[in-house]
């Protein structure tokens, strides 16, 4: 039986182009998306389209990965990161607007974002089959589509109002040619632009230093963004969010499990609860883009 055009992806459907013509728009016909010379691209029945041609994507986030995110994210321990996407969000959204979140994962910041702006429709972009599954049930507002960021999107000029950057490969906008992206979705838009979150050295130190097989921060990502973005954008706000969290054993397990960190700490260290630490510092740069 074929798959019916859900409500946040028919709301967002004028976004989106061909990713093989890249220019014409898409059509629903019969379960699936299809533009005006026949390129077709499958709805999945969880609710997302699937736009990703050619080699398909790596992502580390398989079903114990967004298992363990879901866990870690319901405890609220980084609902002060979310709020400040929110807070720049709103600043730089018009009445009504679109963001798009560029390695959405579950869909958890969009969903803030789009909470506060009821005029506001969203666009998650994501590579992980698991993660997009929820982040296609996250908002009510927000749409899924299969995609690897590291390509141009597929999406109109000026699709976007802003764009979201939230640990997704650290400076994703701005690298590998897909600062072109943020352009291109912010064209002929009035206040168009792009919010990044990167976590410095000082996130999770404590654990960090517990378990040093974890994935390092490179202490260069930021000034590294910076560069990237600079001859289109110009940062307005910097905004550093550090605090203290309390964890339980249970947390800092799927902390560590929800990254790609858990691919390379052993059993024998998780097991071993007395290395653990019962509170982590957590630790981010929030900055807002605009184009010059």
């Amino acid at each position: 039986m074929p798959v019916s055009l859900p409500p946040a992806l028919d709301l967002s459907l004028d976004l989106l182009r061909c990713p093989t013509c890249r220019t014409r728009r898409l059509h629903p016909d019969r379960g699936a998306l299809r533009c005006p010379v026949g390129h077709t691209f499958d709805i999945a029945r969880h609710g997302y389209a699937g736009l990703l041609t050619g080699a398909r994507a790596t992502s580390g986030d398989d079903a114990a990965m967004v298992q363990a995110r879901d866990r870690f994210l319901s405890t609220g321990a980084y609902e002060p990161l979310r709020e400040v996407g929110v807070r720049l969000a709103v600043d730089a959204v018009p009445g009504q607007g679109t963001v798009v979140d560029a390695g959405c994962g579950t869909g958890y910041h969009l969903a803030g974002v789009l909470d506060r702006l009821p005029s506001t429709r969203g666009l998650g972009l994501e590579t992980s089959v698991r993660a997009l599954r929820s982040a296609a049930r996250a908002h009510d507002r927000a749409a899924a589509v299969a995609w690897d960021v590291f390509r141009p999107f597929p999406l109109a000029d000026g699709a976007a109002d802003v764009v979201l950057n939230v640990f997704a490969g650290g400076s994703r906008c701005g690298a590998s040619g897909t600062d072109d992206n943020a352009a291109r979705c912010g064209a002929r838009r009035r206040e168009p632009g792009v919010i990044d979150k990167t976590p410095p050295r000082r996130h999770l130190a404590e654990l960090r230093g517990q378990m040093p097989a974890m994935v390092t921060i490179d202490p260069a990502k930021e000034q590294r963004l910076h560069r990237a973005l600079d001859p289109l954008f110009e940062a307005v706000v910097t905004q550093q969010v550090e605090y203290c969290v309390p964890l339980t054993k249970l947390n800092i397990l799927d902390l560590i499990g929800m990254t790609p960190s858990a691919r390379h700490v052993s059993r024998a260290d998780l097991a071993d609860g007395g290395a653990l630490p019962d509170q982590v510092t957590v630790s981010v740069l929030a900055t807002a883009y605009r184009p010059r």
